[in-house]
């Protein structure tokens, strides 16, 4: 209790004081911006006139979400396809106003990224004293589920040999310039970090006519755990046993994990002179980017083939097909649920996810599906606003064991691209996994691990330092061409801002010093930085501005997806519904791990209120719900024929 008196106390209090207040009317500036949504519709319908994902002729009756999203609304059936574009909330702000990175209102370029990261975020660490590093990386999971930048060349250094800028820089590349001062890594002679940029519908030849240059994701924008399946039938039945439903796994020292990557060396690096272990999923570039996030990859392959088994015993007249399928709806409905009843309320607010209508407090089907929405991610959100986590990421990783004692500890920068910590021994996967759900996730604020600023994707191997993917998030937003903070901040409802002291209202007057320093214009501060600066809302994990964001993001996702689990015509019947709503974190983990012991809330780190539990103690879902009482052989509404091709896009790995 000391510890966190010291630490965190205030933050405890400041959190649940917000929940007393107006937390119901918390944000008043996704109401404003919901009420701009007409005058706003056009501009989003303009960004996304495009001809790229998959259009198919015509729609097959199926229970089962197709693999590439295609048919997934049945009036627009390429709405929510893999491979297409991002939407657009505000008009881009491009340089040239057509496609290049995005420049400061006088035509001059904008500061340094990394000036800016090394300037307003202090490589420093607070631990949240509430919740769990969990909480943290399952929000990695979704923004993945959810997007997926096309790189347009992943091989190309946009630097030369002794990491100075390339003059002329190549087509593909928008370095990121190091000042000869910056601290870290003018000690190494640094001038330059390489960074892509990103494939666009132009260059894609998919630009639709009077549509603007918008870039392209390979995923889905669904929650539908594509990650873990694919997006095209040829790479799903890569990842198939074809036997009983399953998912391919391969057996390691008694576990069942991932299969390995036919060429780990193009993926991950090599450690005590082994690329292995190196795993293969649909999400093949960032499976193996830090070995939580691996875990988290594991243990939904490991539940769905727990569910086909499960299936298999009260159905044994059903085909593999039939299996695979009912197996992969449960489990993405489970992440679904979990995704929104477990982790929103806790970064959005668990009265803000209400009130704003994210979810609903009923036992009954939520029925407000609307297919005049499109499902595609706002660039706002997957390029500025979901980033702001980032401030959670620890840079320790820490082993335990049942009774969340530490066994050891490692540095994050010592396992990006090589999972060999989970095969250390019998034990490393579990207790990694007890490690992570019981471990502080950072707190949220302008703080972050040197872990990730100045050695992000380190190869220990061959390098003292990495990258620094703050001043990545703030390239990005500028090669993606979103609009300044100070559009934002008006689109939200907040007051723009004239000169630098009328972000006051929501921003430290430290901080606004800083961006005083760094930009020329209050118009100029990137979307990335001012949003993440700001003062939280009660009650969440993000400012007004990121948070009006992310809220209108998570309402579009939900109520634009035909297939979501709540929905009446989703498949499951109000009994199968009941069963679904049972689904944690928690029992995730313990149903597909050796860990016989969780706190209820596996987000939530461990107090009197959510003690280590015995696993078999927490609410389960009942699978016999799923009986099939008929003996009919299965008929061909299980197949799935649309997607047919192959995914070969080459994704970036953040």
């Amino acid at each position: 209790m000391n510890a966190i008196a010291t630490k965190g106390l205030w933050y405890i209090l400041l959190t649940y004081a917000g929940l007393l207040q107006n937390v119901v009317s918390l944000c008043p500036y996704t109401q404003i911006s919901l009420q701009k949504q007409n005058e706003l519709h056009s501009l989003s319908k303009k960004s996304n006139s495009s001809l790229c994902g998959t259009n198919p002729s015509s729609c097959k009756t199926s229970a089962y979400r197709s693999y590439d999203g295609s048919c997934n609304n049945l009036a627009n059936p390429s709405w929510g396809t893999a491979n297409n574009v991002y939407d657009r909330w505000y008009p881009a702000d491009y340089g040239d106003g057509e496609r290049t990175p995005r420049l400061a209102k006088n035509g001059n370029d904008l500061p340094s990224a990394r000036k800016v990261s090394t300037t307003v975020y202090p490589s420093e660490t607070f631990n949240n004293p509430l919740y769990t590093l969990v909480a943290m990386q399952y929000g990695q999971l979704i923004a993945h589920d959810m997007g997926s930048v096309v790189s347009r060349n992943t091989r190309i250094s946009c630097c030369s040999t002794d990491n100075r800028l390339l003059n002329p820089p190549p087509d593909e590349c928008y370095a990121i310039e190091i000042p000869l001062d910056d601290p870290v890594y003018s000690q190494h002679n640094y001038t330059c970090l390489t960074f892509t940029r990103p494939l666009t519908n132009e260059l894609s030849g998919c630009r639709g006519e009077g549509a603007q240059v918008e870039q392209i994701t390979s995923v889905t924008p669904f929650i539908d755990l594509d990650i873990i399946y694919g997006t095209t039938i040829k790479d799903n039945k890569a990842l198939r046993a074809l036997v009983g439903g399953k998912l391919l796994t391969n057996i390691s020292k008694g576990q069942e994990m991932l299969p390995t990557n036919s060429k780990p060396n193009y993926v991950c690096y090599s450690f005590n002179g082994s690329y292995l272990p190196c795993y293969f999923t649909s999400d093949i570039s960032r499976v193996n980017q830090n070995p939580e996030l691996t875990i988290l990859h594991i243990i939904f392959v490991r539940e769905h083939n727990r569910i086909a088994k499960e299936l298999l015993f009260y159905n044994p007249h059903w085909d593999d097909e039939h299996i695979f399928q009912e197996a992969r709806k449960i489990n993405i409905a489970q992440h679904q649920h979990i995704s929104y009843y477990e982790y929103l309320p806790i970064h959005l607010g668990p009265l803000h996810v209400y009130s704003s209508k994210l979810l609903y407090n009923t036992t009954g089907f939520v029925d407000d599906y609307n297919e005049t929405i499109n499902p595609a991610v706002y660039n706002e959100h997957a390029t500025a606003a979901n980033r702001h986590f980032h401030t959670l990421i620890q840079g320790q990783l820490k082993l335990m064991n049942e009774l969340r004692v530490t066994k050891s500890s490692d540095r994050l920068s010592n396992n990006f691209l090589s999972p060999h910590l989970l095969e250390r021994d019998l034990e490393s996967f579990d207790d990694l996994t007890r490690g992570m759900c019981t471990q502080a996730m950072d707190r949220s604020d302008a703080y972050h691990t040197s872990e990730i600023t100045s050695h992000w994707l380190r190869n220990p191997k061959t390098h003292p330092i990495g990258q620094d993917l703050k001043s990545i998030d703030i390239q990005r937003g500028r090669v993606h061409g979103l609009a300044s903070y100070n559009e934002y901040r008006k689109l939200c409802g907040l007051p723009k801002a004239s000169t630098f002291l009328g972000f006051l209202d929501h921003i430290s007057l430290l901080n606004v010093l800083k961006l005083k320093y760094l930009y020329n214009s209050p118009d100029d501060v990137d979307l990335m930085v001012g949003a993440t600066l700001e003062d939280l809302v009660p009650g969440a994990l993000a400012g007004p501005t990121n948070l009006c964001i992310l809220t209108k993001q998570y309402y579009k996702t939900r109520v634009a997806d035909r297939f979501w689990y709540e929905h009446s015509e989703s498949g499951f019947s109000l009994p199968q519904l009941k069963q679904i709503r049972k689904a944690s974190i928690s029992k995730l983990i313990c149903d597909n791990t050796n860990i016989k012991l969780m706190q209820p809330s596996g987000f939530k780190q461990i107090f009197p209120v959510n003690p280590l539990t015995d696993c078999d103690l927490l609410p389960s879902i009942d699978l016999s719900l799923w009986k099939d009482h008929s003996t009919c052989p299965d008929d061909e509404s299980t197949t799935i024929e649309t997607g047919s091709g192959s995914n070969e896009g080459i994704t970036d790995i953040f």
